[in-house]
């Protein structure tokens, strides 16, 4: 088994006084990560809403739930392997989409991308990203991809970026349903900071070509900030980050009018059921619902024909005090009862978290925050090993638990304090 190499390997350069590079323990990604960042940019990773207490459930709900192993099962090969969308998954996770991953390194998104081709791991494309999707999707070589829609207040643009994720052969678009707003993220406001006023992070509008053509929003603002030092350090920075030029853009304001844009057309609350119609007739690609928490949503995703549903409260970023996710997959995998994909986002620290969803009849899970942190402590390199300490841990729990295959992680393996409905 690859557990069993791995361990291997590193318990053999310990031996000659060499520690892993990475991290293992998320707890270690985390704190290496908060040295090495700055601490806006710490905040904004790291951080959910309000008091946090959503990220606290998440986590709690994981240890809630108890693995029963069973014994004598004869395991000397383990398979992880799914089949997925005519692909064939190496485990029963994906990479979740993160925005403005050029806070955690400078190739962000480019070294995620390079990361899953070598580990054939799924990467989320990020409508957030640090780089174009045409960029990401060559990084990304044969390895699957998917499309994660903020459904904006252009229709067109919406449209825009669904007909170049079909160009650049994402296998699905994953329509994010629980950001129409930003949360009160306390971390952030304390900072003051919001990368997306500094260009940051919206990449895939400025290279779009019905973004550019879209008018400049009226400039209605009460308040400007005050003139300091910072602040002309600040527009520097932005125009030199939007492409065009630094003197270019300073003379024609054109950073300046591409992050206001972004801010005016971002969010849409008014997004509703009609308009995932809307999106259902734009493309024949599979479409998955993220931010998924109730059943009675659930049944109304399946009934209109989506293809799958991701099990997400936003890494609790969102709302404080929301219902964990783990806690709402049992009676949503009970209600939709295998008529479309469940996917978990939200608390994923380790593979024996993976074994768990996979146990309570998730179809899959997205690791986010871990591969985050990796990232920001060693580049591509911290995102591999962060994927094949995962695998290496899902796999050694399997054969501990007496699987030899991915299909047979089910509801008797494990134990919960919740109700199915």
């Amino acid at each position: 088994m690859r557990s069993l190499q791995r361990q291997r390997k590193i318990y053999l350069d310990g031996f000659a006084g060499k520690k892993p590079s990475t991290p293992v323990s998320y707890t270690g990604l985390e704190e290496k990560a908060r040295q090495l960042l700055r601490p806006e940019a710490f905040a904004y990773l790291a951080g959910g809403a309000g008091s946090e207490t959503t990220i606290d459930a998440n986590r709690r709900a994981l240890d809630q739930v108890k693995i029963h192993p069973r014994m004598l099962g004869g395991v000397q090969e383990v398979s992880m392997q799914q089949p997925w969308r005519g692909h064939t998954l190496p485990a029963p996770f994906m990479l979740a989409p993160i925005g403005v991953l050029e806070l955690a390194h400078r190739d962000g998104d480019l070294a995620e991308a390079r990361a899953c081709a070598a580990m054939g791991v799924p990467m989320i494309i990020s409508s957030q990203a640090s780089h174009p999707m045409e960029t990401i999707a060559k990084h990304l070589g044969d390895c699957p991809r998917l499309f994660q829609l903020y459904y904006s207040k252009s229709k067109e643009l919406s449209q825009s970026f669904i007909r170049r994720a079909e160009a650049i052969h994402c296998s699905a678009i994953v329509v994010t349903l629980d950001t129409t707003l930003l949360g009160w993220r306390l971390r952030d406001l304390s900072l003051g900071y919001n990368p997306f006023i500094m260009g940051k992070g919206i990449a895939q509008y400025y290279s779009d070509p019905v973004f550019n053509a879209l008018p400049d929003p009226v400039q209605t603002e009460l308040v400007k900030p005050p003139m300091t030092l910072e602040l002309i350090q600040n527009l520097i920075r932005l125009n030199s980050r939007i492409p065009g030029g630094f003197l270019a853009n300073l003379k024609s304001g054109k950073a300046m009018k591409a992050a206001r844009k972004f801010t005016a057309i971002f969010s849409n609350p008014g997004i509703n059921w009609d308009d995932i119609a809307l999106i259902r007739e734009w493309t024949k690609l599979p479409i998955y619902l993220k931010g998924i928490l109730r059943t009675d949503d659930a049944l109304k995703a399946a009934s209109i024909g989506v293809d799958g549903i991701i099990v997400s409260n936003h890494g609790g970023r969102q709302i404080d005090g929301a219902i964990s996710s783990t806690e709402a997959l049992p009676s949503i995998v009970s209600a939709v009862k295998g008529n479309m994909e469940v996917w978990l986002d939200s608390g994923i620290r380790s593979g024996s978290d993976v074994f768990k969803c996979k146990a309570l009849g998730a179809t899959g899970v997205m690791i986010g925050r871990p591969y985050a942190m990796a990232l920001a402590c060693n580049g591509e390199q911290g995102i591999i090993d962060c994927i094949a300490n995962f695998m290496s841990e899902l796999e050694l729990n399997m054969a501990l638990s007496g699987c030899h295959t991915i299909n047979e992680l089910n509801s008797t393996l494990v134990s919960h304090p919740w109700k199915t409905t």
